[in-house]
């Protein structure tokens, strides 16, 4: 009996009466597989389907069969299973599993989930982007749609209270939880420790032998990758001496039976090495592990908004990561668990992985939530907002690819789009060949790129497809049908030109920044994103000029080329930007060059003629309006005054934006009048700059910026700049001495901020940063007046420097 039958009585009262419920269980409570049969006779269901999510294909095909094989059935009668390239389902279906993002392609279709009883949100606690949007979109459904929607969210290691206050009804109180205990069996843990050079497949490799040697039973070893993967497998391979052990591994992209050959128990006399990604933290059991071995790492998707990449980087497990790794080795018996780190480092681990959506490219959501009808994700029920600059970038994109108009709503195209389960730039891949007459062409291009491993692992995205059209497994068959699918699903949309299109051509239009120019060495490449790339100079793809790229690997300066197309680039002249810039020849002669670029790469330049004056002034605008103020030389003039004017508008916004975003937006008013006679852009005086600068500032309001911003304090002897920039705010450099005798703080900003006085000794090294004077004098002066006049005897240090004179001179002799 599983810990979570002593609980299902309580679960089941709580999904009747309430709308939503929050489940708490640690993994091994059997909640995945007992809850759904549980909920199936409850009279609220009807004859309504119970929906489970689950976070990957390998999860919900198990948990399928786990459950079918409760019933003594096969999947697709009572409990079916429904992936992005399988479907189990049948007409007496009424338990289907599903992963998360099949979810979001039904909902969006269906946002009344007609047919749906209970949507069941199985470890959330991974918090992926399709969960968080699902359960949003759900929620949403349930209080505008379907008031009888039953959801229930399955949860191991997340916040629960906070997930319950998310699900509050609507009198504000927060959804109802249940807790089950976990039963676990005890497991000893084994820290290794960690060697900062050794490689981690070396490392995992070594510990598994030693886990074979000292204790019985199977091995599940943790990796953050296939290439680990398989290099641990080798190593292993080559030192080990039993037969009777088997090495299996476990990941994604598996055919069915390799996948079930590492879940299933071994046969009698046998047992196995499990060598796995995080794919086995949770919901899946695999027979007969009772040792773990943990690598401490896992790969995880990093999106970076400059380059248009995801990538897979690889970090420090969490802490809630490792106790599930843990936890595996004593699922059905005492186990064993071998850390490859040291027990202090368990401290350093973060407690959880940061959610998806504050990390994860935010194009799809985008496209999703203009599918919805929302315009933003304000009222939703989100646990984490997406951060504000990736949705903006998100936004820009999809407008790019003709998914959004201005106003941020679906056009057409972007509805076209949505019909596709793919990501928006694939999803346009696809509908761009579909109007060239070539849509199998883009789904099979989509499905290499969206599945990993697909048609081999050659650089050269032709090979890759000859090779998915030659591939005859299980896994390549049901991305054909599913391709078929995508390409039925992309004509209708767009204008159909009948002349062709190549493979360079289709990626560049889904990946526009990562188009590639040959530079310097063979395989060397500049993108249009200006970050360099490379591939071996031995790869046929070195010798091409052009390439469309697919796929990149992580790298500090530059990335290695996974997989890319030979590309022509006369296909992409509607791309191409066209610029005048001003450039000075050798003798001095002013000239206009036109140049077509690519984003960063310049496809070429020429010399159109001399530079007028009227030529000169365009093209400083055209700079300006491409650039910004980059060309700009601020002197020590301007910028002292363009930081006083920072400083008031912080104060009151009614003086002028002096960022460069605002100044960028007023450019028509200050720097235009410059431009008329300037000949480039350095070149500009700094007193020029200054001027401009005050001529954002009304006539009458000049006298205000000398009151409440002065340049310089006065002092009893004289001024000291004052500097509007420094941390901490306005702030003035001075020797103590020629502040004796001021007995009030000197302020700014109308009385408003005190300025920091930085206190210097004579030969002006620090003493003391302060913003009370006075108690500076009343207070810590003694101890600063017993050391100074050690050092500087010849300088005058009065006990009460507020009566003294001041002064910058030392004593005269014998004094």
């Amino acid at each position: 009996m599983l810990p979570i039958h002593a609980i299902l009585d309580d679960l089941k009262a709580a999904v009747a009466a309430h709308p939503a419920v929050v489940l708490g269980a640690p993994p091994g409570a059997g909640k995945t597989t007992v809850v759904p049969l549980a909920l199936l006779d409850a009279p609220w269901r009807g004859d309504g389907r119970i929906l489970v999510l689950e976070p990957r294909r390998l999860a919900a095909r198990a948990a399928a069969e786990r459950m079918a094989a409760t019933l003594g059935q096969a999947t697709g009668e009572v409990v079916g299973y429904r992936t992005r390239l399988q479907s189990r389902i049948g007409p007496r279906t009424r338990i289907e599993v599903v992963t998360e993002g099949v979810f979001t392609r039904m909902i969006l279709d269906d946002p009344g989930l007609d047919g749906v009883a209970c949507v069941i949100f199985d470890e959330f606690h991974e918090r992926s982007l399709d969960a968080d949007l699902g359960l949003a979109l759900a929620r949403d459904s349930q209080g505008v749609l379907r008031e009888d929607l039953k959801i229930l969210v399955m949860s191991a290691t997340l916040d629960i209270a906070g997930i319950s206050r998310l699900l509050a009804g609507a009198d504000g109180m927060p959804a109802p939880v249940i807790e089950a205990e976990g039963r676990a069996y005890p497991v000893e843990t084994l820290y290794l420790g960690r060697n900062p050079v050794e490689r981690v497949e070396d490392a995992t490799a070594r510990a598994c032998l030693t886990a074979l040697g000292d204790q019985s039973g199977s091995v599940l070893a943790f990796l953050p990758g296939q290439g680990e993967i398989h290099r641990t497998a080798q190593r292993i391979a080559e030192r080990l001496r039993d037969p009777s052990v088997d090495i299996v591994p476990l990941f994604g992209a598996m055919e069915k039976d390799a996948q079930d050959r590492a879940i299933q128990t071994s046969p009698p006399g046998r047992r196995k090495v499990v060598l796995a990604t995080s794919v086995a933290e949770t919901s899946l059991t695999i027979e007969g592990v009772r040792v773990v071995v943990d690598s401490g790492v896992s790969r995880v998707p990093r999106f970076e908004p400059s380059s248009g990449l995801t990538r897979l980087v690889t970090v420090r497990v969490s802490r809630s990561s490792a106790e599930q790794r843990r936890g595996r080795a004593g699922r059905t018996q005492p186990g064993v668990c071998y850390r490859l780190w040291d027990e202090e480092a368990t401290r350093g681990l973060v407690p959880h992985q940061r959610p998806e959506i504050l990390e994860a490219d935010l194009t799809g959501l985008a496209l999703d939530l203009a599918r919805w009808g929302a315009r933003s994700t304000d009222g939703l029920a989100l646990l984490d907002a997406p951060p504000k600059g990736a949705m903006a970038e998100a936004r820009a994109v999809l407008t790019r690819l003709g998914a959004l108009d201005g106003a941020g709503g679906l056009t057409a195209h972007g509805q076209r789009l949505t019909r596709m389960p793919l990501t928006p730039r694939l999803a346009h891949l696809v509908a761009m060949a579909a109007d060239a007459e070539e849509a199998m062409l883009g789904a099979r291009i989509a499905a290499v790129l969206s599945e990993p491993g697909l048609g081999g692992n050659d650089t050269d995205l032709r090979e890759r497809l000859r090779g998915f059209d030659r591939d005859r497994s299980a896994r390549a068959h049901d991305a054909r049908k599913l391709a078929d699918q995508w390409a039925r699903a992309a004509p209708g949309g767009g204008e159909t030109r009948g002349d062709g299109i190549d493979v360079g051509t289709l990626l560049a239009e889904a990946f526009p920044e990562r188009v590639a120019r040959a530079r310097g060495r063979p395989g060397e490449v500049l993108l249009a994103s200006g970050r360099g790339a490379f591939l071996d100079a031995t790869d046929v793809l070195a010798a091409e000029p052009w390439l469309a790229v697919a796929d990149l690997g992580g790298g500090d300066a530059r990335d290695r080329i996974r997989l890319a197309a030979p590309l022509d680039p006369a296909t992409l002249e509607g791309r191409m930007m066209v610029e005048d810039r001003l450039a000075r020849e050798p003798s001095g002669r002013r000239v206009v060059r036109r140049i077509r670029r690519l984003g960063a790469i310049v496809v070429d330049e020429r010399v159109i003629g001399p530079a007028d004056r009227a030529a000169i002034t365009a093209a400083l605008r055209a700079e300006v309006d491409q650039q910004g103020l980059a060309g700009l030389r601020w002197g020590e003039r301007a910028t002292a005054l363009r930081d006083r004017l920072a400083f008031l508008r912080g104060l009151d916004e009614d003086w002028p934006d002096v960022s460069d975003d605002g100044l960028t937006a007023a450019r028509e008013t200050w720097l235009w009048p410059l431009l008329d006679t300037a000949q480039a852009l350095d070149t500009l005086p700094d007193d020029a700059l200054a001027q401009a600068l005050l001529s954002l500032v009304p006539w009458d309001r000049h006298r205000d910026l000398d009151a409440l911003a002065p340049a310089r304090l006065v002092t009893p002897l004289g001024s000291a700049a004052i500097d509007y920039a420094a941390h901490g705010g306005p702030r003035v450099d001075i020797r103590v001495q020629e502040l004796f005798g001021v007995r009030d703080h000197p302020v700014v900003g109308g009385g408003r901020v005190p300025l920091t006085l930085a206190l210097l000794s004579p030969a002006r090294r620090p003493l003391q940063l302060t913003q009370d004077l006075p108690g500076f004098w009343s207070g810590s002066w003694k101890d600063v007046r017993a050391e100074m006049r050690g050092r500087y005897p010849r300088h005058p240090w009065p006990e009460n420097p507020a009566e003294a004179p001041p002064t910058n001179r030392v004593k005269p002799r014998g004094t």
